[in-house]
């Protein structure tokens, strides 16, 4: 049988063929409390279910007969030129779902010349990052009420190589995770016997987790710490900013000589202070649902955002990506790119640096594949123009 283009090939017969593969293999090998804290979002979980159905709402215009020969996915994003419009996003406490965590991420992309976003809360630290990364790296920073603190990691990410500082901006307090909770995955971690059992389910994760040590926030960890998870998570909690304001974007935005992009953004108005402030970018996010419970889902957002601030600065998009469809039509919508999150956990969960490779594979393969099948021979080429909602034309109230 002769092989096209973008066909991911399975090797072994249980070989993972989609997102939903990874996710089901994922959910068997981590003990249930870790399971909560990668999957589980804010209160009832009804934002992280409408941000993944919120794209559902979309169909693409097929063209047919259209001479497209091969699919270009390259894109720039803040200058940075990539080969794959799909960055993985700063996920916190990574080392516990695969103990190569970080770094894992960070060779995965860096494999199809995209980037990893490095968390503020990452089990690797910056200056680890740094080290392993061949490219400026992205940086993800929480802006928090110690500006000695906040203007320390500023000044580590620089001087560890990284050039484009991501500042998270939905995260005033953390949102009622009751998944994370209820296990003892919190900002107060805790242990009971009938927890411990969950994780004495899943030996192999037991042995990786002990071979690797990776719990505690490296970038927060003081000097000497033993790599205790309660210790750094409590810093990281007592740090938080409830009254976090314009003016400290302003402060990083003034502290930082790169790119920044505002992350968390669902707004136009919003979207539009954090132009004026001076960034580079901005991410639509809802922080994979795992904040405010009700709030719009990101593909919906999206649009409102585009339209407000898609001509002065770069658009990114996150929550809810779970396909090359997915990728289309976000692209089709205005983003420039897109972040995954949960997706590259599922294959940090499966196979380490391998597993991450093998979601991005298939993430590109579909996303080449859906894009060729619509008859369109570059992402940059995507627009409205190749929507239809679901219940009606492009711009039709459908929500």
């Amino acid at each position: 049988m002769k092989i096209g283009p973008f066909d991911v090939v399975p090797t072994r017969r249980d070989a993972r063929l989609d997102i939903a593969d990874y996710r089901a293999a994922a959910r068997r090998r981590l003990p249930r409390p870790v399971w909560a804290y990668v999957e589980n979002g804010a209160d009832d979980g009804r934002t992280t279910a409408a941000n993944a159905w919120a794209w559902s709402r979309w169909n693409v215009r097929q063209r047919v007969l259209a001479g497209v020969p091969s699919v270009d996915t390259a894109t720039t994003v803040v200058g940075d030129d990539l080969g794959l419009p799909i960055l993985l996003a700063p996920v916190g406490l990574a080392g516990a779902v695969g103990g190569a965590g970080d770094l894992a991420a960070v060779e995965a992309a860096e494999r199809v010349s995209t980037r990893a976003i490095l968390s503020t809360g990452s089990t690797h630290s910056l200056e680890e990052v740094g080290r392993s990364a061949t490219s400026a790296g992205w940086f993800q920073l929480y802006p928090w009420g110690d500006r000695n603190l906040t203007g320390s990691l500023i000044d580590r990410a620089r001087a560890a190589g990284f050039g484009t500082l991501v500042v998270t901006v939905d995260v005033p307090v953390v949102g009622n995770r009751l998944g994370e909770r209820r296990f003892g995955m919190n900002s107060e971690p805790w242990l009971s016997p009938a927890v411990a059992l969950h994780y004495a389910a899943r030996p192999r994760w037991l042995l990786a987790a002990a071979r690797h040590r990776r719990f505690s926030l490296a970038n927060l960890s003081a000097a000497g710490d033993d790599g205790g998870i309660a210790e750094s998570v409590r810093r990281h909690a007592i740090a938080m900013r409830p009254d976090l304001s314009w003016d400290d974007l302003a402060w990083m935005r003034a502290r930082w000589d790169g790119p920044v992009v505002v992350k968390g953004v669902l707004d136009g108005e919003d979207a539009a202070r954090a132009v004026d402030s001076g960034a580079e970018g901005v991410i639509v996010s809802n922080h994979g649902g795992r904040q405010l419970a009700g709030t719009l889902p990101t593909a919906r957002a999206l649009v409102d955002i585009v339209d407000r601030v898609g001509c002065d600065v770069d658009v990114l998009v996150d929550g809810g990506i779970r396909s090359g469809s997915d990728v289309v039509v976000a692209l089709a919508l205005g983003a420039r790119a897109v972040l995954i999150g949960r997706p590259w956990l599922y294959g940090l969960a499966v196979g380490g640096v391998d597993g991450v490779s093998g979601v991005l594979d298939i993430l590109d393969s579909e996303t080449r594949r859906t894009a060729h099948l619509m008859g369109v021979s570059s992402l940059r080429d995507l627009s409205r123009s190749h929507l239809a909602c679901v219940e009606g034309e492009v711009g039709d109230l459908w929500w």
